[in-house]
């Protein structure tokens, strides 16, 4: 009987079988067998062993019970190195210039920080007639600011009644919510669009409306609003700010929820 023809040790085929049994390890929770991984991945299972051990080595894969595989710490480790080097404020300056060329007004990025928001950045559109608070660095509270209301509809109706006894929910403007029942009703319908309004509630004469930004663990980790005087405010740019919430939730690594 013929011998089999010895393996080439093309660099670039090792590297494409590693990426193979990564990929299939990736598959399941529970610690694999060579067999099955020899099987899903095509290659001899002397091959896949071969391959296993030099990435147990380097801490890709962590060998499990005798024969079985799974994915090592190392990649948690450079899984967070990545995600901590996604800097939102890169991913999302160019989708909010685009939003502002298409609609002509402000751009924000808000964030939170404990019950107030903080914007971080923003677009200009030199059109406004009143004193815009929305200003990098700038802050304001949750209760009357549009990015702040996504926060409170994160945050369950306990933490909206902690924050609402917390606070004292100061107005700022006549149109400021100011009772908990009306700012429970107010949140209440921002989790049901998944949008917020500012009508005037913390400047006369701006109106803004808001939409979140999740990361690849769903957390909601800033908000997109626009500003816009008030007789120039339409209420039509809501499903435009969350087309750019959402795309640069995307960006940064969320993956919505596949419908059940």
């Amino acid at each position: 009987m013929p011998k089999p023809a010895p393996e080439t040790k093309n660099p670039i085929q090792v590297i494409e079988r590693m990426m193979k049994l990564l990929d299939v390890l990736s598959y399941y929770q529970d610690p694999v067998s060579l067999k099955q991984l020899a099987l899903e991945t095509g290659l001899h299972p002397s091959t896949a062993h071969r391959i296993l051990g030099a990435m147990t080595v380097s801490g890709f894969v962590e060998r499990a019970d005798p024969g079985t595989y799974r994915l090592g710490i190392r990649l948690v480790e450079l899984g967070n190195l990545v995600k901590s080097r996604i800097n939102i404020r890169e991913s999302a300056m160019p989708l909010m210039q685009k939003l502002h060329l298409s609609i002509g007004e402000s751009v924000n990025l808000g964030v939170r920080q404990g019950d107030e928001i903080v914007y971080v950045e923003r677009t200009s559109s030199g059109r406004s007639s009143v004193r815009v608070v929305h200003l990098v660095g700038a802050r304001a509270p949750l209760h009357v600011t549009s990015v702040g209301k996504l926060y409170l509809a994160d945050d369950g109706l306990q933490k909206l009644r902690d924050y609402a006894k917390r606070t004292g929910l100061p107005g700022y403007t006549p149109t400021s919510i100011t009772t908990l029942p009306a700012l429970e009703k107010e949140i209440d319908r921002v989790r049901r669009h998944g949008v917020a309004f500012d009508n005037e509630e913390i400047e006369q004469g701006l109106r803004c409306i808001a939409a979140p930004v999740r990361d690849d663990s769903g957390e909601l980790v800033a908000g997109v609003s626009i500003s816009a005087p008030a007789e120039r405010h339409n209420p039509d740019w809501a499903a435009l700010v969350k087309e750019t919430a959402d795309a640069i939730s995307t960006a940064i690594g969320y993956v919505k929820p596949a419908a059940s």
